[in-house]
């Protein structure tokens, strides 16, 4: 090789180097600007993330990855939360409590696998007849109920939380035959968790709560004759479908659950306040993509079930109705015995009915007169 060309590729080779140093350097900068701060000074953090949910579910289980990635992304690698699925730290319903005593750092569930601590728990993911997605983040976000379930939570077991995922209204579950009256639910052995499930149970249904990725076998053995669980995507990616022939609607349990991110509150105070901000915002991202990955997802799998054989039929007028009665009856029940339920409860009530109110005005006539024309 003559020397004038050896010279000139290790000037270019020099300049390459200086130019990935200098983007590499200019990129460093631009993700500290992104994140809003500079993590050279701050320290590594690892955390465990326990969840309620399996692998397979992977827009449920994705919440908790979506969060973890962003916090990732926001702190230049410096704040690392590793997402783990149910049972590998502790079992799904289980997931409050090993945060609570410290046991792992963070959790992905819902609050109301939890409301035989108390009651109140249940507003921190939904309750029967209660807010549908949107209702739900205006009221946690601007009517004062994350700030009410923060002091709930600090209280008594010791963690702070933040929403970080939403199903948007769910489907009212699997059965092995069809359920017209009232009468067709006594002695019905249904999966359903929350205070749906107490509803359910003063309806005459045996309730159980069965972990989601344990649904499809106790359907098959007959340990269960119903189940609910999300909506088309993930009922369809369960095999719910092989074992029940009826679909109903609609949820009216879940009208618009939220999931959270639970956070030891020892270790959260830990952080820095760079992580903190960072993981709050993260948990904001959770809640929107889930609730976006659902909407875009369900109609496509139902097309598929119908396709399939599944039958969807909705619950009847007088269902719904004695439903809705047992409910706010079941809410007065608490609300005289259970002081926290009773707190959150007396704000969450005049919320709903605003709400309720103002959205039937605006998004309520025009999707009446929408969806008037769409074939049944």
């Amino acid at each position: 090789m003559k020397r004038r060309d050896l010279v000139t590729r290790l000037s270019q080779s020099a300049i390459g180097a200086t130019g990935v140093a200098i983007v590499g350097g200019c990129q460093k900068a631009q993700n500290q600007e992104a994140s809003g701060f500079n993590t050279d000074k701050l320290p590594t953090v690892k955390w465990q993330m326990a969840t309620s949910w399996p692998l397979s579910l992977e827009i449920i289980f994705g919440g908790a990855q979506v969060l973890a990635d962003r916090v990732k992304a926001l702190t230049n690698g410096k704040f690392i939360i590793e997402p783990r699925p149910a049972g590998d730290i502790a079992p799904g319903l289980e997931v409050l409590n090993v945060v609570s005593q410290g046991a792992v750092q963070s959790g992905h569930t819902g609050s109301y696998y939890y409301i035989g601590k108390t009651p109140a728990l249940a507003f921190g993911t939904s309750v029967p007849f209660g807010l549908n997605a949107q209702q739900q983040n205006a009221w946690l976000y601007e009517g004062g109920g994350l700030a009410k379930l923060q002091e709930l939570y600090a209280r008594k077991f010791n963690v702070i939380q933040f929403p970080a995922g939403n199903t948007g209204t769910q489907m009212g579950g699997w059965f092995r035959r069809e359920i017209k009256t009232i009468n067709d639910l006594k002695g019905l052995k249904m999966r359903i968790p929350g205070l749906g499930g107490q509803v359910m149970a003063k309806l005459g249904v045996t309730v159980q709560n069965v972990p989601g990725g344990e649904i499809f076998q106790a359907l098959q053995t007959g340990a269960i004759d119903a189940a609910e669980w999300v909506g088309p995507y993930d009922d369809e990616k369960l095999g719910l479908n092989k074992v029940a022939k009826y679909y109903y609607y609609p949820g009216w349990w879940e009208p618009g659950p939220t999931l959270e991110v639970q956070i030891n509150l020892d270790e959260w105070k830990k952080l820095p306040p760079q992580y903190q901000a960072a993981l709050e915002t993260a948990a904001y991202q959770s809640n929107l993509t889930m609730l976006a990955r659902y909407d875009a997802k369900n109609n496509q799998a139902l097309e598929r079930l119908l396709k399939g054989g599944t039958e969807v039929r909705a619950y009847s007028q007088e269902i719904l109705a004695v439903a809705e009665k047992e409910s706010f009856a079941l809410y007065d029940e608490f609300a005289a015995k259970d002081a926290d339920f009773k707190a959150i409860y007396d704000e969450w009530k005049p919320f709903r009915d605003r709400v309720y109110a103002w959205n039937n005005l605006n998004e309520g006539s025009f999707s009446r007169y929408v969806y008037s024309k769409l074939k049944s």
